[in-house]
């Protein structure tokens, strides 16, 4: 492990913890630095914000991807579930106690789920680019990308409540809840 993907790292726990314990809004990149052993100067090299300790997401261009990859004849929705489901099998699951943390604090936090509802409607945006590029009719592929992005949210938001589920059932029934809507 190179030495700036143990700093980053580091910062990830020291963040964490803190969170955990004071919250997210009460606690300060200073903080955050403080508690990793580096300063403020080396908290902005890893993350622009407080807030991308928590969100940044290697996952978007991924789901984006393929969903535009989806056969063209299908249905808007049809196309941007089973593209979501084909990226979901094919990214690291992230079934760890960190990213489960991640998203606890995330949830519980009202700042925090502002800034996801913006990284979501950027990711819903990309998806319906590519559904419109594929000939959807607009509104269509606008109410089919931010349906898959609600299913994967809510997925992720059970997950992380320890209902007891893994991450992927979690994400295979909200799947399947969309694509079996109509019965």
């Amino acid at each position: 492990m190179t030495r700036r993907l143990r700093t980053r790292e580091a910062l990830q726990r020291s963040a964490l913890d803190l969170f955990e314990r004071q919250g997210y809004d009460a606690t300060s990149v200073a903080q955050i630095a403080v508690d990793a052993g580096v300063t403020p100067m080396t908290f902005f090299r890893h993350f622009a914000a407080k807030e991308n300790v928590l969100l940044d997401d290697p996952y978007d261009p991924a789901i984006a991807d393929a969903v535009a990859a989806e056969p063209l004849s299908l249905p808007p929705l049809v196309r941007a579930v089973r593209g979501l489901r084909r990226a979901w099998a094919h990214v690291p699951e992230p079934e760890d106690e960190h990213t489960r943390r991640r998203v606890r604090i995330v949830a519980a936090t009202p700042s925090l789920r502002g800034a996801v509802s913006r990284n979501n409607a950027e990711t819903e945006r990309v998806i319906a680019d590519g559904l419109l590029a594929g000939g959807a009719e607009p509104l269509a592929a606008q109410v089919a990308a931010a349906a898959v992005i609600a299913a994967l949210t809510a997925a992720l938001y059970a997950w992380a409540s320890a209902d007891g589920r893994s991450l992927a059932d979690a994400v295979t029934i909200a799947l399947d809840t969309l694509e079996h809507a109509d019965g």
